[in-house]
């Protein structure tokens, strides 16, 4: 009964088992050259600066580029099932997808007029 699930079981037993053992014997194996830079801070490449404690605004544009990140992804995962029933669908599923994309396209024009996609 289980039968048609062990190669399953079987992947995941041996990426847990690489995944476990590529970590126990990573800093065993590596090379400990450490310097100045390797054990600073990093902010993507500013230098680290002290600010004000407090809140702290965020400028719009991060939630632009996140929005445009969600607006994609879910339009991958709405088009994956579509790919694969386009001919049973028929006519109503070319509608529906029609109107899907448009939907996703203001959402995207929305975006690019915000000035979420000029990386300045």
């Amino acid at each position: 009964m289980l039968a048609p699930y062990m190669p399953i079981v079987l992947l995941f037993t041996l990426a847990f088992l690489f995944a476990g053992f590529s970590v126990t014997i990573a800093p065993f194996t590596g090379p400990k050259r450490y310097n100045k830079a390797k054990l600073d801070f990093y902010e993507c490449g500013i230098e680290p600066t002290p600010e004000a404690e407090g809140p702290k605004r965020f400028p719009i544009k991060y939630f632009l580029t996140a929005m445009l990140f969600i607006v994609f992804d879910i339009e991958i995962i709405f088009l994956y099932p579509y790919a694969v029933s386009n001919k049973a669908l028929g006519l109503f599923g070319l509608v529906e997808i029609i109107l899907f994309i448009v939907t996703v396209f203001v959402a995207y024009a929305y975006v690019w007029r915000r000035g979420g996609l000029d990386w300045d």
